[in-house]
């Protein structure tokens, strides 16, 4: 009995270890909003804070919109206009360095690593400045 108690708290302890060490929000419950796919609405940015609207918005047209898509296990996707005029993903991770700091890490490197500064984070609203 003593056996499985100790089994039982060892497993405990490091299913605990496990899920915090892999959560890339740092254990910040806001950074939960960026959980979806977000695309730019280029018509709405202010300078060098840019604006993106979940992918789920009536967007008024236009010629293409990047993006991106922040999972909850970390994982990424950033989407830049294709040569054929779709959208082509690269996917990466990301990682929360603050409660208002991501960095994002590209697996085809095809754009160097990136920090980003969330300026604003609503349901429906993202807005952004790419940290130099």
């Amino acid at each position: 009995m003593r056996l499985l108690f100790l089994f039982a708290c060892l497993s405990l302890s490091l299913m605990a270890s496990t899920c915090s060490s892999s959560d890339p929000r740092g254990g910040n419950r806001r950074l939960q909003l960026l959980e979806r796919t977000w695309l730019h609405a280029h018509e709405e940015d202010q300078g060098e804070v840019l604006v993106y609207r979940p992918n789920t918005y009536a967007f008024p047209p236009s010629r293409g919109r990047t993006g991106f898509a922040f999972e909850h296990n970390g994982l990424f996707t950033q989407y830049d206009i294709a040569p054929t005029d779709g959208l082509e993903g690269h996917k990466g991770q990301w990682k929360a360095l603050s409660d208002n700091r991501v960095s994002i890490t590209l697996d085809d490197h095809s754009t160097p690593d990136y920090q980003l500064e969330i300026v604003s984070l609503e349901p429906e609203l993202l807005k952004v400045r790419q940290v130099k």
